[in-house]
């Protein structure tokens, strides 16, 4: 089976299943197909995200958010004809179709092309003490944690090369050696690591204001504790586009009330709501931030990124949000560090 047909799916399937599928294929986009392989339309990620803000639910049919009149092409033999096509229509991806429509083949610029090497910085927080990790953080620093036969943190610094970039500034305090030892200058990947040392804890975006990089590219911070298959060329694409001074990564969150939930007006009983879901967003610790952003940044004992994503709300600075449906886990409990284990190598090596 070639790894195009891994990625067909029918029109009634469901939008979540079709995450799955993007997800474990991680070519960021689905093929929407009849019995006959008829091509019908194309999801991608910007597919998905917009029916996630529009708030159309993800147990819909898929065929709701589909791009029902995607760019097809022929079967063509020359790369560079491919390219000139992709660069024209700005994409990613072009099925292959014949004269009937049907399906043949798919075209990915990634197979084409080696993405190239950003020029953004990187920041990654990595200083915190994982005190809901112990004892596995008594002697080891959290991104140090072995997960999938390496450190939690390679991990992240391998998905971040595996997209391009090479430059990357690690916030550091708790056991700080331990990752300066292991990690150095970077050179042993062909990046670009310095160090900022926290002296003391300084909150989840204070340490940000001993940045010294000068820069006027949009700047990455990532808690040191995510894992992701996140497109960060797509997250900053994002963020230029909305000419923000801050984007923050949300993701979807799930509370399910395990009660039935009465509904009342004034004093009478109208009606019952059976162990209801609430759908929210929650904060998923990846931001991009521009670097003039950095420099408003207090040099106090303690700033959190609410803290700072406040300030610039009350400067009525844009600060858009970005949903992520990759493949995410903030591995803050003994649970999730469990589930990160079990997922690694579906996620990271498939």
């Amino acid at each position: 089976m070639n790894a195009w047909e891994k990625i067909l799916i029918a029109p009634d399937m469901q939008i979540q299943k079709a995450i799955e599928i993007i997800d474990i294929s991680s070519q960021q986009i689905a093929l929407v197909v009849d019995r006959d392989r008829k091509l019908l339309g194309t999801v991608t990620d910007g597919d998905i995200r917009r029916g996630i803000l529009k708030g159309i639910p993800i147990d819909q049919r898929v065929d709701t958010i589909m791009n029902s009149r995607p760019v097809t092409i022929p079967e063509i033999n020359d790369p560079n004809s491919i390219l000139n096509i992709m660069k024209v229509n700005k994409l990613h991806h072009l099925p292959v179709v014949d004269d009937t429509g049907r399906l043949i083949g798919f075209e990915k610029l990634d197979d084409l092309i080696q993405p190239p090497q950003k020029e953004n910085w990187v920041v990654i927080m990595a200083g915190g003490l994982g005190t809901r990790l112990r004892p596995l953080t008594d002697d080891c620093p959290k991104p140090m944690l072995d997960i999938g036969g390496k450190p939690l943190l390679e991990t992240i610094l391998n998905e971040f090369i595996r997209q391009g970039f090479v430059r990357f500034s690690l916030s550091v305090n708790y056991k700080s050696e331990d990752i300066e030892t292991y990690f150095g200058d970077g050179s042993r990947w062909g990046i670009e690591i310095d160090y900022i040392q926290e002296q003391h804890p300084m909150g989840t975006a204070g340490s940000l204001c001993l940045f010294r990089r000068e820069t006027d590219k949009p700047v990455i911070v990532i808690n040191g504790d995510i894992l992701t298959k996140l497109n960060f060329a797509q997250l900053l694409h994002f963020h230029e586009s909305q000419k923000a001074y801050a984007t923050v990564a949300v993701t979807a969150y799930d509370f399910k009330v395990e009660y039935g939930v009465v509904k009342i007006d004034r004093d009478t009983l109208v009606g019952f709501d059976e162990k209801p879901v609430f759908e929210n967003f929650i904060n998923a610790g990846i931001y991009v931030i521009n670097p003039t952003v950095l420099k408003t940044i207090p040099k106090t004992s303690n700033y959190d990124m609410n803290h700072l994503l406040e300030a610039m709300l009350r400067r009525k600075e844009k600060v858009c949000a970005f949903p992520i449906r990759e493949y995410w886990i903030d591995i803050g409990k003994m649970q999730d560090f469990h589930q990160a284990k079990l997922d690694y190598d579906n996620v990271f090596l498939s």
